[in-house]
C-alpha cells in the first residue's frame, strides 16, 4: 500500500529541511509531501550539495512512491529569506501556516498522516504567538480535549500524563478524570495503531518512592492508585504506581508495552538515553496520525551536512505503520 504522508520541516533556519532532503536521496516507498517554501528547500539543497527535483502536490492524483531525490511540495512562502542557523521571528507565522495547511490535508484525507520536523518554540513566542508545542497546538486546532504525548523506540514506549508545563504545576494538573482519559487513550491507541492486544501499561507515581506510603506526598494514594484499581477491575492490564527509578529497570521494561510517566522529565530522559536519535514522538488521541522527530532544531548544524536523519527515518516509518493499520481497520 502506497501512502501519502504530509511533512512539515519546522523551523526553516534549523535542521528540519536538511533531514528531509537527506532522507529523500534514496527515495521512498510512500509519497512525502513537504508543506514548505520550495525556494528555501532548493537553496538548502544547493548548500548541502544534494540533488532535488520538486513536483507540485496534486491532492487529486493517486499516491505514488517517490524516486530518489524527488519531493512533492505544497508551496508556502516564508515571511523573510531564511539564513541557516539564524532565527527570525518574522518566519513564525510561516512555520504555523505550514502546520495548519498540512493538518487540513490530513483532515480532508488527502494525506494519510503527518510527520513534523522540529520547531523553535521560543521564536514563535517571540513573535507574540502563544505556543507550547506541537502536541498542544494540534489538540487545539482539532478540537481534541485530551491527547497523549508518547515517544517510542524499537524497545520502549513512554507516554506522558502531562506535557509542556512548569514543574510546579504538574501535581495540580493530575486528577482522576484526566488520568482516566489518558490511560483510556493510551490503551485504545496501542491496540488500534500498534496492533497490541490487551496492552500492559506500567504507571509511575508522581513523587519519589511513589509517595512512600504518603510520607512523601499523597497523590499516589488519592489520585493515581484509585484510577489504577478501577481499570484493573474493568479488565485493563495496568499496574502501579511504581517509583520511576524502579519502573525503568529491565525487570519491568521487558514485560511492559508502555510506561506512563507523570511528567515530561520523569520519563523522557530515560527513553532518550536509551534511544536518542532513533525515537519517534507520537501524538495519540488525535483524529489524524502524527509523528515527529525526538530532537530540536540544532541551529548550529543547519546547512552543514552534519545533521543526523535517524529520528526522521523512525518518524516516517512509524507514521506509515500506524497509517497502514488504520487503513486496514477501515477496510
Amino acid at each position: 500500500m502506497t501512502l501519502r504522508l504530509a511533512v512539515t520541516p519546522g523551523e526553516p533556519s534549523g535542521i528540519g529541511p536538511d533531514i528531509l532532503l537527506q532522507y529523500i536521496q534514496r527515495g521512498c516507498a510512500h509519497q512525502l509531501v513537504a508543506f514548505a517554501d520550495p525556494d528555501m528547500l532548493a537553496e538548502r539543497a544547493e548548500q548541502l550539495g544534494l540533488p532535488l527535483q520538486m513536483q507540485q502536490f496534486d491532492p487529486d492524483a493517486p499516491a505514488t512512491p517517490l524516486p530518489a531525490f524527488h519531493l512533492s511540495v505544497s508551496p508556502i512562502a516564508t515571511g523573510v529569506k531564511t539564513v541557516p542557523g539564524e532565527l527570525n521571528s518574522d518566519n513564525a507565522n510561516y512555520v504555523l501556516n505550514c502546520l495548519d495547511t498540512a493538518l487540513e490535508a490530513c483532515q480532508s484525507q488527502h494525506c494519510d498522516g503527518l510527520v513534523t520536523g522540529p520547531v523553535q518554540k521560543s521564536v514563535i513566542n517571540d513573535a507574540g504567538i502563544v505556543f507550547s508545542g506541537h502536541t498542544e497546538y494540534l489538540a487545539e486546532k482539532t478540537g481534541t480535549p485530551t491527547v497523549v504525548m508518547m515517544l517510542a523506540t524499537e524497545t520502549m514506549r513512554v507516554a506522558l500524563a502531562t506535557t509542556h508545563i512548569p514543574l510546579r504545576e504538574v501535581a495540580d494538573a493530575i486528577n482522576q478524570s484526566s488520568l482516566e482519559r489518558i490511560i483510556e487513550i493510551l490503551n485504545r491507541d496501542l491496540g488500534t495503531k500498534f496492533a497490541i492486544a490487551n496492552p500492559k501499561i506500567l504507571i509511575c507515581g508522581l513523587n519519589p518512592h511513589a509517595g512512600e506510603g504518603g510520607y512523601l506526598g499523597r497523590e499516589e494514594i488519592e489520585v493515581i492508585s484509585p484510577v489504577i484499581n478501577n481499570f484493573q477491575n474493568s479488565g485493563l492490564d495496568v499496574a502501579g504506581p511504581f517509583p520511576a527509578d524502579t519502573a525503568f529497570t529491565a525487570k519491568y521494561l521487558e514485560n511492559a508495552d508502555a510506561i506512563l510517566a507523570m511528567y515530561h522529565d520523569q520519563g523522557l530522559p530515560v527513553l532518550k538515553h536509551a534511544g536518542f536519535g532513533n525515537a519517534a514522538n507520537i501524538t495519540l488521541g488525535l483524529p489524524i496520525i502524527r509523528t515527529s522527530v525526538d530532537h530540536g532544531t540544532a541551529l548550529d548544524l543547519a546547512a552543514t551536512g552534519s545533521a543526523d536523519q535517524s529520528s526522521f527515518n523512525t518518524a516516517v516509518k512509524v507514521a506509515a505503520q500506524m497509517a497502514t493499520l488504520s487503513k486496514d481497520g477501515l477496510d
